[in-house]
């Protein structure tokens, strides 16, 4: 566009971009549709459009031969080669992706060009994690659609002119939310171009789906969601409420606890940046941020009181990954998850005996200030009958610490160092014996006999797990 042209409105938008400004890409998306739509497409009619298009060809065959897509590490030096290996439907979608992104690095803003690239292929990477760890299949084409899921926004850097020059400075200049910007200075949202160029192009109905998503929907579009949330709350910072929020809810979504999740979050990242760079965007790939995961461990904002189905939804979480003998780390790490979340706990630890029992010492921990507890928590074990700690390994029978009952008098080592005079305390271990102890409090508000039931059943848990590991050998 020039500086003379009078600005466009939605549809005229959709019809520049197909028309003028990607008639290559759209030449190859309608030769690739016709293709995945005929059913009685051989694999050669599929190669032979790649095959005429030699850049296009190199990267397909160099993501094709990468870890990311070819899982069996099988060596792929031929396009009918990558068919066999990875599928008819996958390498059509690589192709129609690298065309896109090809289309795309011709011009325009190329910093914002840039920066919708790198936010599309981070958010493909964690679409397509969380896809897999959820079990659902397809995650190849979750990939697909979060990474075409912007193709408006990307357009429109590339291909915008002066409109997109004005919106630039908008942005730049204007304290306004990105979307505000855009109907300011366009009269329509960006997304709205995405979803017409999704429908012009037949991109396929999971890009539509994840545009038009219903938030309540737990399907594979629900994926690409998350994969765009994690990636807008990479580039805004995990520290701040809504990246915090953001990683409890797909630690919930994908049934891991939040500590796995982060990790498993910055792999991907790292994971983006090099498809990036197989993708031809390198500049793309050097602006996904790699780090600035929360400085504290994550902890979720604990509930005003016990939550009796979200207990339920981790119990069931908690019984999964015991019987299908889930490392014990991770198994603990979600009870003390239960504790804080579905108990209404606001601050939970697990401590475990020495190996020559005579000393408790704290583990895991989940909570405000938790982590500082957990250090603290360290009690010799000397067998004094009075004692909270020792009675509670000897007998194993929990205990209700409450100032104003004499329940149990020998609580005072244990207030002096969690200076909390309203906890709740549960021996765990297995049938031969007792090795540790779940404490929880709320900060010295009631702890009530729902929340103290709760916290029994999530111990009761982790006793299970630690018999399932014992049977099959020595603990460790």
């Amino acid at each position: 566009m020039t500086r003379n042209d009078p600005p466009l409105d939605l549809t005229g938008w959709i019809a520049r971009i197909r028309g003028c400004e990607m008639p290559v890409f759209s030449h190859t998306i309608d030769a690739l549709r016709t293709i995945l739509g005929d059913d009685r497409a051989s694999a050669s009619a599929l190669a032979k459009v790649i095959l005429m298009d030699a850049p296009m060809t190199s990267k397909v065959l160099r993501l094709a031969n990468s870890a990311f897509f070819n899982h069996g590490r099988q060596g792929v030096s031929t396009v009918s080669r990558a068919i066999v290996v990875l599928g008819f439907n996958p390498v059509a979608e690589l192709a129609l992706s690298v065309s896109l992104i090809d289309s795309l690095l011709t011009g325009g803003l190329r910093g914002r060009v840039h920066a919708e690239m790198a936010r599309s292929f981070h958010a493909a990477v964690q679409a397509r994690w969380v896809a897999q760890r959820r079990g659902e299949g397809g995650s190849e084409e979750v990939f697909i659609a979060a990474l075409l899921a912007r193709v408006g926004e990307m357009a429109f850097w590339c291909f915008g002119g002066e409109q997109a020059k004005s919106l630039d400075r908008c942005l730049l200049q204007s304290p306004v939310r990105e979307e505000d910007a855009q109907q300011i200075v366009l009269g329509f949202p960006l997304r709205q171009l995405s979803v017409g160029l999704v429908r012009e192009w037949k991109l396929g109905s999971l890009v539509g789906a994840a545009l038009e998503l219903d938030p309540r929907s737990r399907g594979p579009e629900r994926a690409v969601l998350l994969g765009q949330r994690l990636a807008r709350a990479a580039e805004e910072g995990w520290d701040t409420p809504a990246g915090r929020q953001c990683l409890r809810e797909v630690a919930d979504y994908v049934g891991l606890p939040a500590a796995a999740v982060q990790a498993e979050i910055l792999a991907n990242a790292g994971e983006a940046a090099r498809i990036a760079r197989t993708f031809g965007a390198p500049e793309a790939a050097k602006m996904i941020p790699l780090g600035g995961l929360p400085s504290e461990p994550l902890a979720p904002p604990a509930p005003s009181g016990p939550d009796a189905q979200l207990q339920l939804r981790i119990l069931q979480d908690l019984t999964e990954m015991i019987m299908s003998r889930a490392g014990i780390v991770d198994i603990l790490q979600l009870v003390v998850e239960g504790v804080y979340r579905g108990a209404g706990c606001e601050r939970v630890v697990i401590a475990f005996l020495a190996e020559d029992r005579l000393k408790l010492v704290g583990r895991v921990a989940l909570g405000s200030g938790a982590d500082a507890l957990c250090g603290r928590f360290v009690f010799p074990m000397e067998g004094e009958p009075d004692d909270v700690l020792d009675a509670a390994i000897d007998s194993g029978q929990s205990c209700h610490i409450h100032v104003t009952r004499p329940d149990a008098p020998g609580a005072g080592r244990l207030i002096k160092v969690t200076a909390c005079n309203e906890a709740f305390l549960v021996p765990f271990g297995t049938s031969a014996q007792r090795i540790g102890v779940l404490y929880a409090d709320r900060n010295g508000k009631p702890m009530d006999e729902e929340g103290c039931r709760a916290v029994r059943q999530f111990a009761l848990q982790a006793s299970l797990a630690l018999e399932i590991e014992a049977s099959s050998g020595p603990l460790r």
